[in-house]
């Protein structure tokens, strides 16, 4: 009997023993599936955080290689631009070259330096030119004064006797760069107009330019 009862005992116990097992095992399987859900989802968003990082890195490299070679294109476009209106200006160097070389050249320079007098507005001028034009504003210099005075006198009322002369000073000739023309200085030097068939070039380029652009490059940003 009592042998019974001690048998009993010890089922019960096993048998609570078994299920305390099983219950923990159920337990330790369901956290331990549990955590490894967590591990693989968080696993899983680094992943993708990780993609979205190298994906948007790459669309950055992409966007400044884009903005390098548009760049780079630009930068060729304005240089053609620039070298084709530079040849321009120089075939328009070469048609004032040959003006200098017209019939009508002396006539210009007369027209040149009485524009010069009139804006330099000094009394004591002094003319340079090259040294093949030298010969030629000695000759047209007495009538083109006589029209600067005529000119200021019918402005002003006031009748000047200016004292123009031609440098003959070997080491001040203009160049040939100029295509001609004349630059006048007053002052020793401090005041000068520049009348050269380039300097006129240039303020015409200077002047015109955006229309320029317009017919060559219509379209132009």
């Amino acid at each position: 009997m009592a042998s019974d009862q001690i048998r009993q005992m010890v089922n019960f116990i096993l048998q609570e023993a078994h299920e305390k097992a099983n219950e923990i095992r159920v337990k330790t399987e369901h956290d331990f599936n549990l955590e490894k859900q967590t591990l693989v989802h968080e696993a899983k968003l680094n992943i993708q955080e990780e993609f979205a990082k190298k994906e948007k890195d790459r669309e950055i490299q992409e966007r400044i290689q884009r903005s390098a070679e548009i760049g780079e294109c630009r930068v060729k476009k304005m240089k053609v631009r620039d070298d084709l209106l530079q040849t321009l200006v120089s075939e328009a160097g070469s048609k004032c070259a040959m003006i200098a070389r017209g019939p009508n050249y002396a006539h210009l320079l007369q027209k040149l330096i009485v524009q010069g007098l009139v804006k330099i507005e000094e009394n004591e001028v002094t003319i340079f030119t090259r040294e093949e034009d030298v010969s030629v504003v000695k000759q047209i210099l007495p009538e083109a004064i006589e029209e600067y005075v005529s000119i200021m006198e019918r402005e002003s009322g006031i009748k000047l006797t200016p004292e123009v002369t031609v440098s003959e000073d070997s080491t001040k000739f203009l160049g040939e760069s100029t295509h001609g023309g004349v630059t006048l200085k007053a002052y020793d030097g401090k005041i000068v107009c520049d009348n050269t068939m380039t300097a006129r070039l240039n303020l015409v380029y200077e002047e015109l330019l955006p229309s320029i652009r317009a017919i060559l490059f219509p379209s132009d940003d």
